[in-house]
């Protein structure tokens, strides 16, 4: 190790003496009204400092490109946004935890919990690289580290698209067929449906270690994933079609789900307009509409990363450096915002609320008597179906 440091900074040394001699040469050219009899420097003199330059500029590079205040930030942020909303969260499971709207909420609450986790255990190890960072290229190699790292990373990200398509289901099944949903749906097999997608989704992130695909450094070598460049192998693209198979048929599972609850509600509330009686209440559209932003969020976040990885893995295994670099910076781009997802969930929940929801619209009408509006009549609703659930309770007991 300590050869190799020497060598090189001997090699920049007799650059840096070379480029001073050019610079000398270039003032006497300059200087000198008359011919020049210099004669210019070899070819290989040439090259060689225009090898430094360009090597000085992707060391220069890289160091930009692993400074850990963007992923400290990035860490820090997601960590208290989760926190507010797992506390957020509890206490409205806590109030209403023989409501219809308990099941939505223990998803929700397991969802952030996920994503809180996700942010700690592979934040912290993506930090250590970033401290411990001294390559000037991504390393070859997948240690041990790395391949927690990739686990992490395949784990935390199937988990929050499992848990959305689940939730979208969820309320599908409730606002299309309340009946069916109260006999099916409880608060145990809600809890064995949680157990099944974390075991789902680590079973997925553990397929290399039976051999099918594969954990590397990633550009600039501080963060791990599938293997999508280079020489890689028919398991690797094997596990990437897995992995994006799995994402992608989350997020059209949400969408679907979403688009059937928000049409059954849009339909209840133009058949509410014609007969006097309640169909839908506000606890419906308020999930609702917090599963639309989870799911638009989602797309947002993860779409880019799973099709990059898709268009890496097949159109990126040439030998040329430029196309090989534009891959990698597809790949980065696609990882950051991946990793925005677990930030922008919890609020979500935060700011999709009754709550805030009628604190903005009082900010924005200037309107603080709620008689006659529509989230006056959203209240109403809650409380008649808050006091009918009482009542078939009561029946039951």
């Amino acid at each position: 190790m300590f050869f190799g440091i020497t060598s090189n900074a001997v090699f920049f040394r007799e650059i840096h003496l070379e480029s001073l001699i050019v610079e000398m040469l270039s003032l006497h050219h300059f200087n000198f009204s008359g011919p020049s009899t210099i004669t210019p420097f070899s070819n290989q003199t040439q090259n060689v400092v225009e090898v430094a330059a360009v090597g000085q500029k992707d060391n220069i590079t890289s160091r930009s490109a692993k400074s850990p205040a963007v992923p400290g930030l990035s860490m820090t942020l997601g960590v208290l946004s989760n926190i507010i909303a797992l506390f957020i969260l509890a206490k409205a499971y806590a109030r209403l935890r023989r409501h219809s709207k308990a099941t939505f909420l223990l998803f929700a609450s397991s969802l952030v919990a996920t994503d809180l986790a996700g942010h700690i255990i592979p934040g912290a190890v993506v930090l250590h690289l970033y401290s411990n960072s001294v390559w000037t290229s991504s390393p070859t190699h997948s240690d041990a580290t790395c391949q927690f790292l990739g686990g992490s990373m395949v784990f935390f990200g199937l988990c929050p698209l499992f848990l959305g398509s689940a939730m979208a289901a969820e309320r599908c099944l409730g606002v299309t067929q309340p009946l069916l949903h109260a006999r099916l749906v409880s608060g145990t097999r809600t809890k064995i449906a949680l157990v099944l997608i974390w075991l789902a989704a680590l079973s997925v992130a553990l397929l290399p270690a039976v051999r099918l695909g594969e954990y590397t450094y990633q550009h600039p070598g501080t963060w791990c994933f599938i293997r999508v460049l280079g020489k890689t192998k028919d398991t690797d693209l094997a596990f990437l079609l897995l992995f994006s198979a799995l994402g992608l048929g989350s997020l059209a599972m949400s969408f679907v789900c979403n688009t059937i609850s928000g049409i059954t509600l849009v339909r209840a509330r133009l058949r509410r307009r014609k007969c006097h009686r309640r169909t839908a209440n506000s606890h419906d559209i308020e999930m609702v509409a917090q599963l639309l932003g989870i799911m638009i969020t989602s797309c947002i976040c993860w779409f880019p990363l799973l099709i990059f990885g898709l268009m890496s893995v097949t159109n990126g295994q040439s030998d040329d450096k430029e196309e090989e670099m534009y891959y990698n910076k597809l790949m980065v781009t696609g990882v950051r915002l991946a990793s925005c997802n677990q930030i922008l969930d919890p609020w979500v929940y935060i700011l999709l609320r009754r709550a805030v929801l009628r604190k903005i619209y009082q900010l924005t009408t200037g309107q603080n008597d709620m008689r006659g509006s529509t989230f006056r009549r959203w209240e109403i609703s809650s409380l008649q179906s808050q006091s009918s659930e009482k009542k078939n309770t009561i029946k039951q007991i």
